[in-house]
C-alpha cells in the first residue's frame, strides 16, 4: 500500500457516507443496546440508521424488529449478517486498473440515497471515494451471480487482489468499517509497518473462515462475452 497515495487520495467520500462507514468501532463487551440498553455480549448484531448514515449496536430482539422491508418507515435496517467468498473471482486485471486505486482492496455498495454505486478503498486518512468505471457495477454480479442481491446500503462487496487473482466477498457494512478503522488506527510510516499487516492479513483469514462459498454458476470466465 502506498501510504502517501492512500492518504492524499482523490477525494474523501460523502460526508454522509463516510460518517455511515467510520462512526465509531464495534463496541467491547458490556455496552448496552442503543434501542433499548438492553446489556449486549461481543457478538452482538447491528442496525444501519440511514436517517444519519450511522449504525447502532442492538440486541437480537431490536434487530428482529427491523429486518422486514420497509420497517420503521425504512429509517433504520438490521444489517445483514451474512458472508459470502469467491476465492478466485474472474475480474481481469484491466478492469482492476480502471478503478485507479494505490491499494489491494476496494469495497463497493449501493447508495439508495444517492442512487448510485459507490466504491471506497481504505486507506490511512479514512474510507477515500474511487471513480466506479463505467459499467462495473452490472458487471460484478454477472461474474458471480451469487452476487446479485447485494442489499443496498448494508451489504458490500469487498474486491481483494491478490498475487496473480482476485477474491471477492459479500459482507456486511459494518465488516467494511472494521477495516477502515483497522487501517486508519494502525498504520505507520511509509510501508504501514508489521502490526498493521498482520492486523490486515488477520482480518481478510477471519473472513474466509465465516464466509460460504459464493457459487459461480454459470457465469462467464474472463473475456467471454
Amino acid at each position: 500500500m502506498n501510504a502517501s497515495g492512500a492518504a492524499a487520495g482523490r477525494h474523501t467520500g460523502p460526508a454522509m457516507l463516510s460518517r455511515f462507514l467510520e462512526r465509531r468501532a464495534p463496541r467491547p463487551p458490556g455496552e448496552q443496546c442503543e434501542m433499548c440498553a438492553e446489556p449486549l455480549d461481543a457478538g452482538h448484531p447491528h442496525i444501519a440508521d440511514l436517517g444519519q448514515r450511522s449504525v447502532m449496536c442492538a440486541c437480537r430482539g431490536c434487530y428482529l424488529l427491523f429486518t422486514g422491508e420497509g420497517a420503521a418507515g425504512g429509517r433504520y435496517v438490521s444489517i445483514p449478517e451474512r458472508y459470502l467468498h469467491d476465492p478466485r473471482f474472474p475480474l481481469s486485471e484491466a478492469r482492476w486498473d480502471e478503478l485507479g486505486i494505490p491499494v489491494a482492496m476496494v469495497f463497493l455498495l449501493r447508495n439508495s440515497e444517492q442512487q448510485r454505486t459507490i466504491a471506497l478503498y481504505p486507506s490511512p486518512a479514512g474510507a477515500t471515494e474511487a471513480a466506479v468505471p463505467d459499467g462495473l457495477a452490472a458487471e460484478l454480479p454477472r461474474l458471480n451471480p451469487a452476487f446479485a442481491d447485494l442489499a443496498d446500503d448494508v451489504e458490500a462487496l469487498l474486491l481483494h487482489r491478490r498475487a496473480g487473482s482476485f477474491e471477492c466477498f459479500l459482507l456486511p457494512v459494518d465488516a467494511c468499517y472494521r477495516l477502515t478503522g483497522l487501517i486508519r488506527t494502525r498504520w505507520k510510516g511509509f510501508d504501514g509497518g508489521e502490526e498493521a499487516w498482520t492486523a490486515i492479513d488477520s482480518f481478510f483469514a477471519d473472513l474466509r473462515e465465516r464466509s460460504r462459498p459464493a457459487s459461480r454458476g454459470d457465469a462467464p470466465e474472463d473475456g467471454d462475452e
